[in-house]
């Protein structure tokens, strides 16, 4: 959805959680941006916030207030009543949200090795490098 709007953009930057799939410690989680690194030719930041602070996170507050309240009232009976609602909420300032279902089945139990670690091209931030840091194309 952002090459449409962003299609010269050089650099991504991903505000995270620090649990579930994209959390800091999680292997998978940076071989895959590496592979989007290598694909998209961006250089991709993450900064993760620490445990329990993800309602610090400005943007999911200002999102997340909007499409609660488009969806207040609704039984969210199925993935698309929840699609459709959550995609059309805006902001009297103009947000819009994209949101699209993926359909994909994704394999578990995947194990990444060290010698896959060491292949990422990964530069630690000098604040807390475990949490912030930044994948560069190989």
């Amino acid at each position: 959805m952002g090459r449409k709007i962003y299609p010269d953009a050089k650099k991504l930057l991903i505000c995270a959680d620090s649990g579930g799939s994209n959390g800091y410690r999680v292997r998978l989680w940076k071989i895959k941006l590496q592979e989007f690194a290598n694909k998209s030719g961006m250089e991709i930041t993450v900064c993760h916030f620490p445990k329990g602070t993800i309602k610090w996170n400005k943007m999911e507050h200002r999102l997340f207030s909007h499409i609660s309240m488009n969806w207040k009232g609704h039984p969210l009976t199925s993935h698309d009543v929840m699609v459709n609602l959550i995609g059309a909420t805006k902001t009297k300032t103009g947000l819009k949200v994209g949101v699209k279902i993926d359909k994909r089945k994704y394999p578990t139990g995947i194990k990444v090795s060290d010698q896959e670690m060491e292949k990422i091209n990964i530069g630690k931030h000098n604040f807390h490098g475990d949490w912030n840091y930044t994948i560069s194309k190989n």
